[in-house]
């Protein structure tokens, strides 16, 4: 079946991130400032699988474009000779990769940006103080804690359906957490409307809703990454980077009269994206899914058994890679509102370079890896074949 519309890679374009991230280490060329000995390095590749063993440096102290999650998670697929190097060493080799896949011109749109959040922090007064820490009785529904805190795949599986391969959906959100996001989100636009500052959308494709890490959520949802999207991932998504997220991207967003109607097929510019539903009242607005899909085949046809409609219900969660294609049907009445929340790994992004085979997670590959094999063993029973008919 053909495709309802081209599958565009979704550019939040404020986050200013790595794009996709890809690529080897530096040039052996030694830079301003430099600590002796990271040349030595600079032509060496980082690990495909991370060290699981090796404890990495703490790096909250370093301050920058990169959170020190990201050092963490990256310090494991460091070349073996590296490893004990000193933490200088290592975090120079580390910079010099990241800053390669981000142009001089992305970190003055994303310095620019920080300094419109840090102006925004500093004046905007929270209508919900309690939603900028993290209160997990208080905004996750028992079920979904307990089956979390417990950690093991059979408690996770235990709350969640998947009606498709790679979607998952489950409670997941305290009515009470649903409806002051909301109203949060409400006093944030009427706020910036009084103050007559721009308000930065979430993605090029919506037009109405807003960034969530802008007025001040973001340690927030980090965390809420952390503590209980990666381990969720860890087990569903290993092979797109669900135990290395260290990154995100948080934004509500608005279907209705006067917001956004719907959304065009497209895939997400993250590893994992969790969608949630806050309400209001509304009908229409399903998600439909039409099957995953690496970037040499975005474009490719769907399958049958790929398509699947999702309905969206308050509090309740969808969660699938951000490659699996996907959009949202009108909705006819109402205002639907929900919570997105990309998830992303540097070090898959890092490491996809590297990768010539997607067949673990793209449908597509997976059909022609099938086809391959089921061509090479007609090829070889007709070789067989014709050695008997001798």
């Amino acid at each position: 079946m053909a495709l309802e519309g081209p599958a565009e890679r979704r550019d939040e374009g404020q986050q200013g991130g790595m794009a996709n991230g890809n690529g080897v280490a530096p040039p052996p060329s030694r830079m301003a400032g430099r600590p002796l000995g990271a040349a030595a390095y600079s032509d060496r590749r980082l690990r495909l699988n991370p060290n699981t063993e090796h404890k990495p440096q703490d790096y909250t102290d370093v301050r920058g474009e990169y959170a020190p999650a990201v050092y963490s998670a990256l310090e494991r697929h460091l070349p073996p000779s590296l490893l004990e190097a000193d933490r200088d060493v290592k975090l120079h080799f580390m910079r010099d990769i990241l800053a390669r896949y981000w142009p001089h011109g992305e970190r003055n749109k994303v310095h620019r940006h920080k300094e419109y959040r840090q102006k925004i922090v500093h004046l905007y007064k929270p209508l919900h103080q309690e939603l900028y820490s993290m209160h997990p009785s208080a905004f996750f529904l028992p079920t979904f804690l307990e089956a979390v805190r417990t950690n093991t795949e059979e408690s996770i599986a235990s709350i969640m359906t998947e009606p498709i391969p790679g979607v998952f959906s489950f409670a997941m959100l305290q009515p009470n957490f649903c409806d002051m996001l909301l109203e949060e989100v409400e006093n944030f636009e009427k706020w910036v409307h009084a103050m007559k500052f721009k308000i930065m959308r979430p993605n090029t494709m919506n037009k109405y809703g807003a960034v969530l890490d802008d007025f001040g959520l973001e340690a927030m949802l980090n965390q809420f990454m952390e503590e209980f999207i990666a381990p969720i991932s860890k087990v569903f998504y290993p092979e797109v980077g669900g135990g290395t997220l260290d990154s995100h991207h948080a934004f509500v967003v608005e279907y209705g009269k006067d917001r956004d109607v719907e959304l065009g097929f497209h895939v997400d510019d993250s590893e994992v994206t969790l969608n949630v539903c806050l309400g209001k009242q509304f009908s229409g607005g399903e998600l439909y899914f039409r099957g995953i899909r690496c970037e040499n085949h975005v474009n490719s046809e769907t399958q049958h058994e790929e398509m699947y409609d999702y309905s969206h219900v308050p509090g309740r969660a969808v969660l699938h890679r951000g490659r699996h294609r996907h959009g949202a049907r009108p909705t006819s009445s109402g205002l639907r509102m929900n919570l997105l929340l990309w998830c992303r790994s540097s070090v898959f992004r890092e490491m996809k370079k590297y990768q010539m085979d997607f067949s673990s997670w793209c449908g597509e590959c997976q059909r022609e890896k099938r086809e391959r094999q089921i061509q090479c063993v007609k090829a070889t029973k007709h070789f067989l074949g014709v050695l008997e008919g001798q």
